[in-house]
């Protein structure tokens, strides 16, 4: 089966640009969105895609909103492993994907991706481009952006959502 890698008919139906001056705004960007979650469960079953250069913070976000859904123990990043799985406090799966290295479309199938994506549970991707044609839509689409090279803490955010759980979760997130 080929998968065309080129165009994903997407629909953007709100948008958010936020600035970080540190990590408390980003810990605090992860509590809004698990506070939501826990608000509304049906939330914690969406595909958040992480956008953004090298060190620009996707496994921060990923980690503090991990943290703040109660997940316990190490949270490393999958950059090697592809995914990491999680439980958060009352019991949901998470999932934490790095698709970094991700270049051989068997190892979607192979490693049950397709399943992990089609079941229940949160799931986290940075780098979602290099598994492009392979992924669903996006609930919410983070891009990270560093603003300056000597100011490393300081990020510009541009949130997009492109499905209704997208939208309810920008607007548990609103400044």
């Amino acid at each position: 089966m080929s998968i065309d890698r080129s165009h994903r008919p997407i629909v953007e139906i709100a948008s958010r640009t936020l600035h970080w001056q540190g990590e408390e705004d980003t810990a605090r960007f992860a509590q809004s969105l698990a506070q939501a979650m826990q608000a509304r469960p049906e939330l914690g079953h969406a595909f958040i895609a992480l956008h953004g250069d090298l060190g620009a913070g996707k496994t921060t976000i990923v980690r503090h909103l991990l943290r703040a859904l109660g997940v316990q123990g190490r949270i490393k990043s999958p950059t090697y492993a592809v995914v990491e799985p999680h439980t958060t406090q009352d019991g949901r799966p998470v999932y934490h994907f790095d698709f970094y290295r991700f270049s051989d479309p068997r190892e979607w199938e192979d490693a049950g991706f397709r399943d992990l994506f089609a079941g229940p549970g949160l799931k986290l991707a940075e780098w979602p481009g290099q598994a492009a044609g392979y992924l669903p839509t996006e609930d919410l689409a983070i891009h990270i952006e560093a603003m300056t090279p000597d100011a490393d803490d300081v990020r510009r955010v541009q949130l997009r959502a492109f499905t209704p759980n997208g939208q309810a979760l920008l607007a548990a997130v609103a400044p």
